[in-house]
């Protein structure tokens, strides 16, 4: 075991360890530590001022799931834009699961929304199951509102892939953008583009949803 693994199974909470390791069920017991969220990222905060955060963030593959998310979230603090984009790439294979596929961006992408494009549709194309997700998820965050373009929908729809986790994402990325450009994507679920689980699954969780208005919903239950 490693010095930081050390430091890791420090911040352990066994309880919580067995509650979360079943949310994310293809990641074997033995590689979840258990630790809460806030206490890793307050260990990401101090530990990515530590030279030996750089040797970490190259030693791939990681064991512990949480060494996973302690990566994504170092890259998070990462402020130059080319530099980070590189780690994110050079991560990308190694993401095994949802969770640490959907932590948070980092910071310095919301400043370079038209270079990030080009990477965004190598990464939605990919074929790779957490590769594509990131995309979208990238896709749906930044780019919903003043930068959105009608294109960026189509992207995500026109995915096929078997991947459960995959499909959630698809269906995530469609409700919440009806929420945000109602207009461009209700054509989708009016015309029935979409296969029957994807249609069903993105009414579903826009119907869920807050930011879809009550007259929206009684709508969308319509197009069930």
């Amino acid at each position: 075991m490693t010095s930081l693994q050390k430091r890791l199974f420090e911040l352990q909470d066994t309880k919580y360890r067995d509650f979360h390791s079943k949310l994310i069920p293809n990641i074997d017991k033995e590689r979840v530590i258990g630790i809460r969220t806030p206490m890793l990222r307050q260990f990401a905060k101090e530990f990515g001022k530590k030279t030996e955060a750089e040797d970490f963030l190259v030693e791939l593959p990681h064991y512990y799931y949480e060494e996973n998310n302690l990566h994504m979230m170092l890259l998070t603090q990462v402020k130059d834009f080319q530099r980070c984009l590189e780690q994110i790439e050079g991560f990308l294979p190694y993401i095994d699961n949802w969770a640490t596929c959907d932590l948070p961006l980092p910071k310095c992408f919301a400043k370079h929304k038209e270079e990030l494009l080009g990477h965004i549709r190598i990464w939605i194309a990919s074929g790779e199951t957490y590769t594509i997700r990131y995309g979208m998820g990238v896709l749906m965050r930044l780019y919903l509102d003043e930068d959105f373009r009608p294109e960026y929908p189509e992207w995500v729809a026109g995915v096929v892939s078997d991947e459960y986790y995959v499909n959630m994402m698809i269906a995530w990325y469609l409700a919440t953008a009806l929420a945000r450009q109602w207009d461009t994507v209700i054509p989708y679920l009016e015309e029935r583009r979409l296969s029957p689980w994807l249609h069903r699954k993105t009414i579903q969780k826009a119907v869920e949803s807050y930011r879809i208005t009550p007259e929206q919903k009684v709508y969308l239950r319509k197009l069930r």
